[in-house]
């Protein structure tokens, strides 16, 4: 007897704790984004992820 194909349900989105929205950013920062990412061979979007990420921990409310 053959094996069966098992096909897992894929999730849906939003559901791999990730959010996705549009954000409005000056042309200047898009270049710096872009020349740090041919430096790092990082995509923009996870750049994006570590500096916020690290504004966020970093950041003080006077």
């Amino acid at each position: 007897m053959k094996d069966k194909l098992v096909i897992n349900k894929k999730m849906l989105k939003g559901e791999d704790g990730y959010k996705t929205f549009s954000v409005r950013i000056k042309d200047e920062t898009v270049s710096k984004l872009n020349q740090l990412s041919e430096e790092t061979n990082r995509s923009r979007n996870e750049l994006i992820h570590i500096l916020l990420e690290y504004a966020v921990e970093n950041c003080q409310v006077k």
